[in-house]
Parts: C-alpha cells; sequence; structure tokens
C-alpha cells in the first residue's frame, strides 16, 4: 500500500480562527453588558456563561492559530495504519491490528469518524493532562476514546470514511490471506 497524505485545510483552519474570535467577542459581551442589563435570567449564570464562552472559544482560537503554523501532514494513512494530527488530541499511529472498526458519529452538523480499538485503555495510557481527559469523555459518550474529523483537512468528509474504511478491509484481508496461508 502507497503512502496517503492528507495535509491540513489553512482555508478551514482560518474560518475555524474567525469563528472563535466572533465567539469570544460574543461572550465578552454577555459578560460585560448582558448580565447585568436584564432581569429575564439570573446575572451571575449570565456571567458564568459568559466566561464559559470566553475559555473555551479561545482555548480553541489559540490551537487554531497553532495548527495555522503546523507545517505537518494532517493524516497519513499507510500499511502500519492511521497517523493523525487533525486534533487536539492526535497521539501518533494507530495499527491497523489495533483497529476493530470505523464508525461515522455526529454532533449537529458536524460529523467524524469514531476509531474502536481492541484496547481504549492502551490509548488513553499514551495522553495526559487535558488531552488525557478530551479522551476519557470520547469514551463515555462514544465507547472509544479517538475519533478523526475532516474539518482541518484539505479532504471531503464521505472520501476520507471510505478511504479508512476501504483501507481497514484491506488490511484485514491481508490477515486473514496470512492465517490461512
Amino acid at each position: 500500500m502507497d503512502k496517503i497524505e492528507i495535509p491540513l485545510s489553512k482555508l478551514k483552519i482560518v474560518f475555524g480562527i474567525a469563528g472563535s474570535i466572533l465567539f469570544v467577542i460574543s461572550g465578552l459581551y454577555i459578560y460585560t453588558t448582558i448580565s447585568d442589563g436584564q432581569t429575564r435570567y439570573n446575572p451571575i449564570f449570565l456571567k458564568a456563561v459568559g466566561i464559559a464562552t470566553i475559555l473555551f472559544f479561545g482555548a480553541t482560537g489559540v490551537y487554531g492559530i497553532k495548527k495555522m503554523f503546523d507545517t505537518g501532514v494532517g493524516l497519513i494513512v499507510d500499511e502500519n495504519g492511521i497517523t493523525d494530527n487533525t486534533n487536539a488530541y492526535g497521539i501518533g499511529l494507530i495499527k491497523w491490528t489495533d483497529i476493530t472498526a470505523i464508525k461515522t458519529g455526529q454532533v449537529m452538523r458536524t460529523k467524524f469518524l469514531l476509531i474502536y480499538t481492541n484496547d481504549p485503555n492502551k490509548i488513553l495510557d499514551s495522553a495526559t493532562g487535558i488531552k488525557r481527559k478530551l479522551m476519557m469523555g470520547n469514551l463515555k459518550m462514544y465507547g472509544t476514546p479517538y475519533s478523526i474529523t475532516s474539518n482541518t483537512l484539505k479532504y471531503n468528509f464521505e472520501d476520507l470514511e471510505r478511504l479508512l474504511n476501504g483501507q481497514l478491509n484491506k488490511q484485514r484481508e491481508k490477515i486473514t490471506n496470512r492465517k490461512s496461508s
């Protein structure tokens, strides 16, 4: 199998950064103006919403800026497995022999690929800090700590799904053929 390298899409990353900036501005507006100028909701609650919005989208914006200067490849697919650099918790190579299934997940309009493995704890053990917490959240929600999105790639989601599932099936056939030989 030839190595397939899928680059990061700087344009998609710029749109993500712009969206993050808009949400940070919205969070600031909620915190400084709306929370005290209305009577419908508790001002403390709205201030907390404003702070949470600022922190979350501030972090995604900083991550986006970091990705803008990332010269690495977004995703590598080869005979060994999938090497991911698309999100904040990319852990490197996931071997084909460790992957049990690749399924589509979706939150609102954002689709992502869930990578199921025979030992999720192996992946979790390689992660620390916030990366580990994010992966544990994924494990609780979806049954796997790992997901891949095409939001930062120069690649269509459906094509990525076909590519990865096709390669997984090819690798399984190779293993089956070796065992029967």
